[in-house]
C-alpha cells in the first residue's frame, strides 16, 4: 500500500495527474487506478423501487496505516447486495488512497466542498476538483458543520447554495438535516427539518433532486449511542417525505432516498431499514470498523 516516505519522484506506481489534466480526455484520476473488483449478491430493486444508500462518514479520523487496514478489511468483506449503493466519505487527505485501493463497488464521497469554485480561496476544495479526481458524492449540511467547531457554523441558506454548486459540477449530494435533543423534546422536530430543507427546495429543480439524498440525522443520536427506535425514525422519515411531496412534488418525494443517521450499527440496521421510508443510513463510528459490512448486510432483500 501507500508509503509516502518511499516515493521517489517520478514514480510509475503513483498515477500522474497529467492523465487528469489532459483536456482531450475525460479520464479522472480514479480511471487510471487499478482498484480491486467487488462482488454482489441478491436481486436488483424492482423497477421504480428505491435502492438503499449506505454511506460511511469517516469524519476527521484515520492515519495512512489505519485506512490501509480498513480498506483491506472492506475489500475482503464479501459481496454487497445488488439493491444497495455503498459510499465512503473519506477525509480529503485519504481520498486518493481510497481511489487507488478500495474495491470498485464502493464509491467515494467528500465530506464538504466550497461554494465558490476554483480561484483564490486558500484552504478550500471545490466540487469540480473532487469530480476530476473521481469522487462521485459529497456530504453537505452535516450537523457538526452546521454547529461549527471553533468557528462559525453553516446556515441552511449556505448549505443549499453549496448543494446547488456541487450538483452543477456533477457530484451527487447527501443533504443532512436533523434536530437537537431539546427540539425533539419540545415537539418541533419537523419544524426544524422543514426549515433546513426549505432553502434547498427553493433553488433546486426537480431534475437536480434526482441526485440528492436526504440524510436525516437526529443530532442527539450522533455518536452518543442513543438511537431513535425504528418506529420513531419511520415517523420522522414519513413526515419528511410528505414535506417533500407538498413543497417539491409527489414524484420527487416518491423517488428521493432518505437515510437515517444516528448511531446505526450492525445490531440495529435491519430493524431500521425494514421501515417503509428508511432508505439506508449515513454511518459514523461503525463505518470505521468491520461492522460497516454488517450494516450493509442488513439491507432488506429486494
Amino acid at each position: 500500500f501507500y508509503d509516502p516516505s518511499k516515493i521517489n519522484r517520478p514514480n510509475p506506481n503513483i498515477h500522474s495527474l497529467s492523465l487528469v489534466l489532459d483536456t482531450s480526455k475525460t479520464m479522472t484520476f480514479s480511471d487510471s487506478c487499478s482498484r480491486p473488483e467487488g462482488s454482489s449478491k441478491g436481486a436488483a430493486a424492482a423497477d421504480g423501487a428505491r435502492t438503499y444508500l449506505i454511506g460511511g462518514n469517516w469524519k476527521a479520523n484515520g492515519s495512512v496505516a489505519s485506512v490501509e487496514k480498513l480498506i483491506a478489511e472492506f475489500n475482503a468483506a464479501g459481496p454487497i447486495p445488488v439493491n444497495a449503493e455503498v459510499v465512503i466519505g473519506a477525509p480529503f487527505i485519504h481520498i486518493p488512497l481510497c481511489l487507488m485501493s478500495l474495491r470498485k463497488d464502493v464509491e467515494i464521497a467528500a465530506q464538504n466542498c466550497n461554494l465558490t469554485g476554483t480561484g483564490a480561496y486558500t484552504g478550500e476544495v471545490c466540487a469540480s476538483q473532487l469530480k476530476e479526481m473521481g469522487v462521485t458524492w459529497v456530504i453537505l449540511g452535516h450537523s457538526e458543520r452546521r454547529e461549527g467547531f471553533g468557528m462559525a457554523g453553516e446556515d441552511s441558506e449556505l448549505v443549499a447554495k453549496k448543494t446547488k454548486m456541487a450538483l452543477a459540477e456533477g457530484l451527487k449530494v447527501m443533504l443532512c438535516i436533523g434536530e437537537k435533543k431539546e427540539e425533539r423534546e419540545a415537539g418541533t422536530t419537523m419544524n426544524v427539518c422543514a426549515s433546513q430543507l426549505k432553502p434547498a427546495a427553493a433553488i433546486l429543480s426537480k431534475e437536480e433532486w434526482a441526485n440528492v439524498s436526504i440524510a436525516y440525522e437526529p443530532v442527539w443520536a450522533i455518536g452518543t449511542g442513543l438511537t431513535a427506535t425504528p418506529e420513531m425514525a419511520q415517523e420522522t422519515h414519513a413526515n419528511i417525505r410528505q414535506w417533500v411531496s407538498d413543497n417539491v412534488g409527489a414524484d420527487v418525494a416518491s423517488a428521493v432516498r432518505i437515510q437515517y443517521g444516528g448511531s446505526m450499527k450492525g445490531a440495529n440496521a435491519s430493524g431500521l431499514m425494514g421501515q417503509t421510508d428508511i432508505d439506508g443510513g449515513l454511518i459514523g463510528g461503525a463505518s470505521l470498523t468491520k461492522d460497516f459490512f454488517n450494516i450493509i448486510n442488513g439491507v432488506p432483500s429486494a
